[in-house]
C-alpha cells in the first residue's frame, strides 16, 4: 500500500493555500491557492464580516482540487488565521457571519459611557487576569467581539459556541461540535491553568456562550465524508505558532517572521509573562511575542499612493516592488521620516511622513526610511522581548523578510548575531508537514519533527 498523505490547508487573509503533504518523504506537492472571499458590502463603518457559506464552500473546493493527488489520503491537517469570531452550534451550524480579525467596531463609542468599547473591556479586567490571558486583550479576538455582542445585547441564547474561522470550518464540513487547539485558543485560555478563563468570561457577562472542547493536534475533531472517502480532520492550529514551525524555530533564535503583518517571538520552555504577548506553543511550550508590528500593509498604503494616478489612467504597474527595491537600495542615507503606524500597532496607531523637503520626496528615499522605521521597530520590540539580548541568531520568514534584502540588512546592524532565513515561501505549509509527521505517528512531538525536517534540508543531494 502506497505511503500515506495528508491535505494541508492554510485559511489565510487573503488566500486559502493547500498542499499534499508527505509526511514520509518530508516533501510537499504543489501549492494551490484560492482567492479567501471578500467581505460583505455596506456594513457600518469599522465591521468587517464576511459570509461563512462561502468561506466553507471554497475550502471544500479546495479539497476536491487536492484529493486526487492525495495518494492513500490519511486525512486533513489545517491552520488559519488567528482571532476572528464565527457562533456556531453543536453541529457546526453558523449563528452568525465571520467576524474576522480585521474588523474594528470595538474603537466605537459605547451609548452609556466614555472612550470606547475595546477601554470598557480592559477596565473590567485586573492586571493579573490580562496576564493570565497572556496579555492577548485587544480587538481581533474572539473575547473582544462576544464582549461587544453582550454590550448591545445581540448574543444568541443559549447553546452559541464561540469558535474562530478553522475551527468553526471543520466543525461544518464534518457535522461536528467544534474542537478547538491550544495555539488557536488565543486570548481566551488561562495560562496558567491551560483551561478557558471561565472566570473572566463570566465577569464580562459571557456565561451563557458555550467554548469548544480543548484538543490536542493528534484528536481528530471529525470525520469529513467527500467522494466515496472518509478523511479524519485534525484540530486546526494558530498560524503564527504554524509558521514558525516551518520556520524550523529553535530556542536562542529570534524569529522575525515579516509579511502583510509581522512579529518578532522567542520560544521558551516555560510560562514567563512580561511587557509582551505569550502564546501556547506545540509540545508543551510557549511563545513571547509582539505582534501586529507595520510591515507589508503599511507598505502597501504608500505603494497604492504611489499608483493612483496610474490607476486612474486605467495603467497597471507589473511590479512595483522591483522598481521601489532598486531605487531605495541607491539610497545611501535619508533626513525624511516615515512613521509607519497607520493601523492600530505596539508602536503606535498615527503614521507620518515627516521632514519633508524637495530633494528627499522620491521612491527611494520614502521606501529607505520605510524599511528604517520598521528596523527600528523590531529592535525596539525584540528588546522588549529579552532586555539582555539572549539570543543567538536571528531567523528570518516570510514573505517581506525573504524578499527584501535592504531589509534584512537595516535588522541585522541593529540585533547582532547569526542569520538564517527561512528556505522556504511556504512556512505555514511546512509547519503543518510538520504536524503531520505527528499525527501519523512518524513523529513523537512536534520538535521531532521540525529536526527532521531541519535535517533533511541540509541533507545532500
Amino acid at each position: 500500500m502506497p505511503d500515506p498523505t495528508f491535505i494541508a490547508l492554510d485559511l489565510g487573509t487573503s488566500f486559502i493555500k493547500g498542499a499534499v503533504a508527505d509526511p514520509v518523504r518530508m516533501r510537499l506537492g504543489r501549492v494551490q491557492r484560492l482567492p479567501f472571499p471578500e467581505p460583505i458590502a455596506g456594513l457600518p463603518p469599522l465591521f468587517c464580516e464576511i459570509d461563512p457559506g462561502q468561506i466553507v464552500l471554497a475550502v471544500r473546493s479546495l479539497i476536491q482540487q487536492l484529493l486526487p493527488r492525495a495518494t492513500n489520503c490519511a486525512g486533513i491537517v489545517m491552520c488559519g488565521q488567528m482571532g476572528g469570531l464565527v457562533l456556531t452550534t453543536g453541529q457546526g451550524v453558523p449563528l452568525s457571519n465571520y467576524i474576522s480579525w480585521r474588523d474594528q467596531r470595538l474603537l466605537q463609542r459605547p451609548p452609556s459611557g466614555t472612550g470606547t468599547y475595546f477601554d470598557l473591556l480592559v477596565e473590567r479586567l485586573s492586571l493579573a487576569e490580562r496576564r493570565q490571558l497572556g496579555n492577548e486583550v485587544r480587538p481581533g479576538l474572539p473575547l473582544s467581539y462576544l464582549f461587544w455582542l453582550a454590550e448591545e445585547k445581540r448574543l444568541p441564547g443559549a447553546g452559541a459556541i464561540a469558535a474562530t474561522l478553522t475551527d468553526f470550518v471543520l466543525a461544518h464540513l464534518c457535522g461536528a461540535a467544534p474542537g478547538m487547539e491550544l495555539t488557536q485558543a488565543v486570548g481566551g485560555l488561562n495560562l496558567e491553568t491551560l483551561d478557558w478563563h471561565y472566570a473572566v468570561f463570566a465577569k464580562l457577562g459571557l456565561q451563557a456562550v458555550g467554548w469548544p472542547t480543548l484538543r490536542d493536534v493528534r484528536e481528530p475533531v471529525g470525520r469529513l465524508e467527500l467522494e466515496g472517502v472518509s478523511l479524519p480532520c485534525y484540530a486546526p492550529v494558530g498560524d503564527h505558532q504554524c509558521a514558525l514551525a516551518g520556520a524550523l524555530l529553535d530556542y536562542h533564535e529570534l524569529s522575525l517572521n515579516i509579511s502583510t503583518g509581522s512579529q518578532v517571538s522567542l520560544l521558551t520552555a516555560r510560562l514567563a509573562p512580561g511587557n509582551y504577548q505569550t502564546r501556547p506553543f506545540f509540545d508543551g511550550r510557549f511563545l513571547n511575542t509582539i505582534t501586529h508590528i507595520p510591515a507589508g500593509r503599511s507598505l502597501d498604503v504608500l505603494v497604492d499612493l504611489l499608483s493612483e494616478l496610474a490607476a486612474a489612467e486605467h495603467l497597471q504597474l507589473a511590479d512595483p516592488w522591483a522598481a521601489i527595491q532598486q531605487a531605495a537600495a541607491a539610497v545611501a542615507d535619508t533626513d525624511l521620516r516615515v512613521d509607519l503606524a497607520f493601523f492600530p500597532s505596539p508602536v503606535g496607531e498615527r503614521g507620518a511622513i515627516v521632514n519633508i523637503r524637495e530633494g528627499n520626496l522620491s521612491v527611494g528615499h520614502l521606501f529607505y526610511a520605510a524599511f528604517r522605521n520598521m528596523a527600528d521597530n523590531y529592535q525596539a520590540c525584540a528588546l522588549r522581548l529579552s532586555p539582555g539580548r539572549e539570543w543567538q541568531g536571528l531567523v528570518f520568514s516570510g514573505g517581506l523578510a525573504q524578499k527584501l534584502g535592504l531589509l534584512r540588512q537595516m535588522i541585522a546592524a541593529r540585533l547582532p548575531g547569526s542569520i538564517r532565513v527561512c528556505a522556504s515561501t511556504e512556512d505555514t505549509l511546512l509547519g503543518l508537514l510538520a504536524l503531520a509527521r505527528v499525527v501519523s505517528g512518524r513523529a513523537p512531538t512536534v520538535q521531532a519533527a521540525i529536526d527532521a525536517l531541519r535535517s533533511a534540508e541540509h541533507a545532500p543531494g
